[in-house]
């Protein structure tokens, strides 16, 4: 019994690792003010820290033994940038991972006695969840991501409708956009910045335009940078190609709401069919069940 506390220990504690390192891939924000405010640094804060570096570190050198293709590794890098994590070390921290929950599901299996008795599932099992669950929680990263930019789309478009209006550029107006969307819309207004940046770099406008598409791979995203690219070879009105298209993205996402909303009722069905019918069913039929078995079948029985 003390072997399986220490392994089961001994797995939460490389399980919380792994969270840790999942979670500094991303970069934290530097409050500017907190820090300019604050005299003696923040001791839990610095200690947080130096645990993530520590764990990243581990994660990074389990990850750089991990063999990858080029491709693979392009790929993955490709899907890092997707979910908003652009660190050089992303994919090297992404692998570790998968390495880390591999010694997780066997630290778990040998605990339980599962990896003695079937050692070959075992395994098999421990490797199909180590390759498994980090990329599920890329996928959801993406996902959440690329829906938070779809969602703040409409609203970005329309005040940069009003800024080229009011008679700045396009690259001014989407600079001014992506400042006053910092706050509601984060994931959007940080694609648009860095695509001001790679303009004030030196790239041309319309390259810019693309690498803002495949960095997000959103559908509406991509259509708004063709829009774009055709009005800024053609030379047609900017302002009315955006207006109109903000009016679609409105559309679309009204449109989106109101089918959520229509899967809601079947969706309902399988909590109410598992959690709520049979509670209903025993407060209403239980009295009368009670009632059956104390006086009805007696009195059928004859006694």
């Amino acid at each position: 019994m003390e072997v399986f506390q220490i392994s089961l220990a001994i797995g939460l504690l490389i399980f919380l690792g792994v969270l840790l390192a999942l979670v500094g891939i991303s970069r934290r924000r530097v409050n500017l003010d907190r820090r300019l405010n604050q005299q003696q640094p923040v001791d839990e804060e610095s200690r947080m820290t130096e645990v993530t570096k520590k764990v990243e570190k581990v994660l990074v050198s389990m990850g750089e033994r991990l063999p990858r293709s080029p491709a693979e590794m392009s790929r993955q890098e490709r899907k890092l940038v997707q979910a908003g994590y652009r660190r050089k070390d992303g994919v090297l921290l992404l692998n570790g991972a998968h390495v880390a929950v591999i010694i997780i599901c066997f630290a778990l299996f040998g605990a339980t006695g599962f990896l003695v008795r079937y050692t070959l599932l075992a395994i098999i099992l421990s490797v199909f969840i180590g390759a498994i669950i980090p990329d599920l929680w890329l996928k959801r990263a993406i996902r959440a991501r690329q829906e938070a930019i779809q969602f703040g789309l409409p609203d970005a478009m329309d005040l940069a409708v009003i800024a080229i209006e009011a008679g700045l550029g396009i690259d001014q107006a989407l600079l001014r956009v992506g400042e006053e969307i910092a706050v509601p819309h984060p994931a959007l207004a940080d694609e648009l910045n860095l695509r001001n940046l790679e303009v004030n770099m030196g790239r041309s406008r319309s390259d810019a335009f693309r690498n803002l598409a495949d960095r997000t791979g959103v559908e509406d995203l991509k259509a708004l940078v063709a829009i774009l690219i055709q009005t800024d070879k053609f030379g047609t009105s900017v302002g009315q190609a955006l207006r109109t298209f903000s009016d679609a993205l409105r559309t679309k996402r009204r449109q989106r709401a109101e089918e959520q909303a229509a899967k809601l009722a079947i969706k309902m069905v399988i909590p109410m069919v598992l959690f709520i019918f049979p509670g209903v069913f025993i407060v209403i039929l239980g009295p009368a069940f009670i009632v059956i078995i104390r006086d009805l079948l007696p009195t059928l029985a004859g006694n």
